[in-house]
């Protein structure tokens, strides 16, 4: 502590030179010897004049005065002996202070540097700071213990300059803050005091903070900063064996969204409320802003803090007449005002209203068209809304409430995300905090904002290379637990639909966060019901291979081989496994498929299983992994869940799994070549590679197409005896279209297997668009015919346009369908969701199936009615008969309406919901395969020979002779006979009836 002296000179300490008390104020100071130097202050302190006798002498001297008289005392003239007896006594003319210590009894000396001096880097790094020092400066008073003593040091000029861009930042812009040195620094920092915080908070590279270097110069740049980066900016560097502190001040002002408004409409019955209440809120990180209502007059301001926010409440004693826009009015000094409206409709006599409510919350009378707006209950921030219909009725509620802590975890946890913060000491903060919060979570809302502060977290660990302790992954680990048990259909549901990747970010999160562990903390071991996790730090010499067990039912039991783990030796000794069970977390992902995995829809048996290596700091993702899931029924599907797959949202894949019998159980064994999350996927719900199917398929398609050539050929025979009149032609041409577009369908559709599939194929593209349309136009084509047949049924004495029908048919028969396969194609392709997986037909996850799906169950439905009018048409009694004949005519018209009518309108189709349903048997798939795909050997039995008209044309043809007169049937059974006998026949009947 004592300075440098010149030679032959001593240091000798002046004591009692006041009146002692047992509070002292120490002064150390340095006394100057008379010379020209000696004169100047602010010299070193061991500088040196070098004129005669007149030196500049650095002592360290200890004086002790009571508070009171210690100026007076320094007014007199000290008087130093030397160290030779032979030297005259020296005399001080000047004296320099530069520390003042208060000394505690029993508790040390508290020294603090004087104006112009400071402790050096090596005393600050050995003392600690004064417990009562509240300024930025944290080593600008330490506690020295007796018998030590310090002095501070005098300061040379500032090695730095801070320069800012702009002190007033806009929101959205960048900030840029450079320090330009010409001295070597060291342990540099960006530290930024918040209005309201007691203590900085850590600036680091983030998401919106970067840090660029360069010799002599350093950038701190914040991208879209807000009003949460105002504040007083301090950058800390070593320097010259000091350390400093530079400042610069950067205001944000608020924007209009920043300002909370309740309500931010009204619409009100003056007559119901005479008076109303206003509500306008600024973050408490702005307390220079200056709120006011405009207008004014009639009302009562007053302002209310809440948390985190100011609030100015305006009262309107009485309810204005008319309209009326309230402002709420922000000044601050050097900002521009910001004016934030309210509109108040006033209801006047006349106006339609939702009437008053009070089921749940005090709704009160409501305009027609506006929304009426309550507040959150307490402990919960947002707004409760509910819109008033246009004919008076009320809406349902819709409530963004959310709980206050759970909302100040995610800002705090994005915060620290964009480079607000310390990672190492924050992130187990927040995890235990979750943990505390998670039995908040009663709204949609509620979860989604925990499991987007989960994601978060992870995020920043993997930024930061943040290592959890033990404390912290239990935490996280009992979270887990709870959010896998909430409630599927009432926070579950709702969250999935509004984001439906939630499952898949919360997977990712916890893979992060699980193989985060510290070294020091292996091995580990956890269980609760729905998650439990094991990890093992390896030693020098690996195990043989690596097994782990999960008490689950049935046991899940892995294995990593010893060949798997054996590259890792090369790494180093800190490799660490770690394996997690999930229970229900499978269920909660989205059903996306894989190449590979086709269409079906899967069920898993509820638990899906992580493994991770992290070998030097980095995760090892290559390795054999072999795992028995137990015994499953159906055919088990090896999977992993693919987070890169469906553009980042995430799949089942099967890539680099297979399916195994295990050697010494008769379970199923799933062996994987990496590592990630795995699940195992049962088809016993859904229709699996089944050769038989397959073999009907292309069987009744063949059949089909040599059934549709038939009734071509029948049509080129027969074609004009048939079409003699408007309704028969425009019936024959429905039908004609309907047989050319099946046929060409099935043709396509039976050749699209030899075609090399995905959307990198041309002509595999082509097919799946050409059936899309084909098949299509057979249904459009179907719907013309059955509109047909319900025109006859309801306007029999109407007579048809053929060109004006026919016009309209074609438009139907193929423009429609032209229409829906064109949008499948522009919209679904280009998002990579036109193709189904390994086919060449429409891809069954997204929507570009629906747009076939769709039409053909809207058809089928239409069709299913005009049968059920036909029938009921049919089974009205007739006049003319009695009630015998009526009964058997009766039925008979009505299976042969649904002979012919059911196949050629598509019915059939409908077995085709059976399919899609769960736990449905395989019979429905069969007689949906073997009906669908006969088509149009349907078609030209019911639709084409049964015809009247037809069969007597053809035996006009093949018998030769002239058919006799009759009137027009939907089915007959008569064969090929002589005129005499059927003549011989009809008087026999006759003469029957007549007795």
């Amino acid at each position: 502590m004592l300075g440098p002296e010149p030679p032959g000179e001593e240091g000798v300490p002046v004591r009692n030179l006041g009146s002692a008390s047992p509070q002292r104020t120490v002064l150390c100071a340095l006394f100057q010897g008379q010379s020209q130097a000696g004169r100047e202050s602010g010299k070193r302190l061991d500088q040196e004049s070098g004129a005669g006798d007149a030196v500049l002498v650095s002592v360290h001297v200890e004086m002790d005065f009571s508070n009171e008289a210690w100026l007076l005392a320094l007014s007199r003239t000290p008087t130093l002996r030397t160290a030779l007896a032979s030297s005259p006594p020296r005399t001080l003319t000047s004296l320099s202070l530069t520390t003042e210590c208060n000394v505690h009894h029993g508790r040390g000396t508290s020294c603090a540097c004087l104006s112009g001096y400071r402790w050096n880097t090596s005393v600050c790094s050995r003392h600690r700071p004064c417990p009562s020092s509240h300024n930025h400066q944290p080593c600008s008073c330490l506690v020295f213990s007796h018998p030590e003593a310090g002095y501070c040091q005098l300061l040379p000029p500032v090695p730095g300059t801070l320069l800012l861009n702009s002190w007033l930042q806009m929101p959205g812009n960048t900030l840029n803050l450079t320090f330009l040195t010409s001295h070597e620094t060291t342990d540099l920092n960006w530290l930024l005091w918040r209005t309201g915080n007691p203590s900085p908070v850590l600036l680091q590279p983030g998401s919106r903070v970067s840090l660029t270097s360069r010799p002599g110069q350093v950038v701190l740049s914040i991208f879209n900063i807000s009003h949460e980066w105002a504040g007083e900016y301090q950058c800390c560097f070593e320097a010259q064996g000091f350390r400093w502190e530079l400042y610069h001040v950067v205001r944000v002002p608020l924007q209009a969204t920043d300002v909370a408004r309740l309500p931010d409409q009204l619409s009100i019955s003056c007559a119901a409320s005479p008076g109303f209440q206003l509500s306008c809120c600024v973050p408490s990180t702005h307390p220079t802003y200056m709120l006011s209502w405009s207008p004014g007059e009639g009302s009562k301001a007053s302002l209310l803090n809440t948390s985190g926010h100011q609030c100015l409440v305006l009262d309107i004693l009485h309810c204005p007449e008319a309209d009326t826009m309230y402002t709420c009015d922000l000044q601050s000094p050097g900002l521009t005002p910001l004016r934030v409206p309210v509109s108040v409709t006033i209801i006047q006599d006349g106006d339609t209203t939702c009437p008053e409510d009070s089921s749940a919350i005090a709704w009160n009378v409501t305009k027609a068209g506006h929304v009426a707006q309550a507040p959150c209950p307490v402990n919960r921030t947002g707004m409760v809304k509910r819109t008033c219909g246009p004919r008076g009725t009320w809406g349902p509620t819709q409530s963004s409430c959310t709980d206050t802590g759970l909302l100040a975890l995610l800002r705090r946890t994005r915060l620290l995300q964009a480079g607000q913060g310390w990672p190492a000491d924050e992130v187990p903060q927040i995890l235990a905090e979750l943990r505390e919060q998670v039995v908040a979570v009663d709204s949609p809302s509620d979860l989604l904002v925990l499991l987007g502060t989960m994601t978060l977290v992870a995020k920043v660990v993997v930024n930061a290379r943040v290592q959890l302790n033990y404390r912290a992954m239990e935490a996280l680990l009992r979270t887990t637990d709870k959010v896998l048990d909430m409630d599927s259909s009432s926070l579950w549901t709702p969250v999935q639909a509004q984001r439906p990747s939630v499952g898949s970010d919360l997977l990712l999160a916890l893979e992060t966060l699980a193989r985060s562990l510290c070294p020091q903390d292996h091995p580990f071991s956890f269980s609760l019901s729905n998650v439990q996790l094991q990890t093992q730090l390896l030693g020098p010499t690996f195990p043989a291979d690596y097994r782990v067990s999960f008490s689950t039912q049935p046991p899940l039991e892995v294995e990593i081989p010893g060949r798997s783990l054996a590259p890792l030796g090369r790494v180093g000794n800190n490799i660490s496994i770690t394996s997690m069970m999930l229970q229900k977390l499978d269920r909660l992902l989205p059903s996306n498929y894989g190449q590979g995995l086709g269409d079906s829809f899967y069920a898993t048996p509820g638990l899906l299983f992580a493994i991770s290596i992290m070998a030097g700091g980095q995760a090892f993702n290559q390795g054999e992994v072999i795992m028995d899931f137990g015994d499953t029924d159906g055919t088990p599907h090896c999977v992993f869940w693919d987070h890169d797959l469906f553009r980042g949202k995430g799949g089942w894949s099967d890539e680099g799994c297979q399916v195994q019998a295990a050697r010494t159980s008769p379970t199923t064994q799933c062996i994987c070549r990496h590592l990630t999350a795995f699940s195992i996927l049962m088809s016993q719900y859904t229709v699996p590679e089944n050769p038989t199917l397959e073999l009907l398929t292309q069987v009744g398609l063949g059949a089909s197409i040599l059934a549709l050539l038939v009734c071509l050929g029948v049509y080129r025979l027969v074609w004009r005896v048939v079409v003699r009149n408007n309704v028969a032609y425009l019936r024959h041409v429905a039908l004609l279209n309907m047989v050319l577009c099946l046929l060409a369908a099935d043709t396509c559709f039976l050749g699209t297997p030899l075609l090399p599939p995905g959307p990198q194929s041309p002509l595999c593209l082509a097919a799946a668009f050409l059936c899309h349309f084909l098949y299509l136009a057979t249904f459009f084509w179907m719907l013309a015919q059955a509109l047909m047949l319900a025109h006859q049924l309801l306007f029999v004495f109407h007579q048809l346009s053929k060109h004006r029908v026919l016009s309209l048919m074609v438009v139907l028969g193929y423009l429609c369908p032209m229409g829906f396969a064109g949008v499948a194609l522009g919209l679904y392709l280009p998002r990579g969701q036109y193709l189904g997986e390994g086919v060449c037909w429409l891809d069954g996850r997204g929507g570009a199936l629906y747009t076939f799906v769709g039409p053909v169950l809207a058809i089928v439905g239409v069709n299913g009615m005009v049968l059920t009018m036909a029938v009921l048409k049919l089974l009205r009694p007739s006049l003319s008969e009695g009630p015998q004949v009526e009964k058997r005519h009766a039925l008979l018209g009505v299976i042969k309406a649904l002979l012919v009518l059911t196949p050629i309108f598509g019915l059939t189709w409908g077995l085709g919901l059976a399919t899609l349903l769960e736990e449905v048997s395989m019979v429905p798939h069969y007689i949906f395969t073997i009906l669908n795909t006969s088509q149009g050997v349907f078609i030209l039995f019911f639709g084409c020979l049964m015809d009247k008209k037809v069969q007597e044309a053809l035996l006009k043809r093949l018998c030769h002779t002239q058919p006799p007169n009759s009137t027009i049937s939907l089915a007959t059974n008569d064969t090929c006979i002589p005129e005499h006998s059927k003549e011989r026949s009809e008087n026999a009947r006759y003469k029957e009836r007549m007795t």
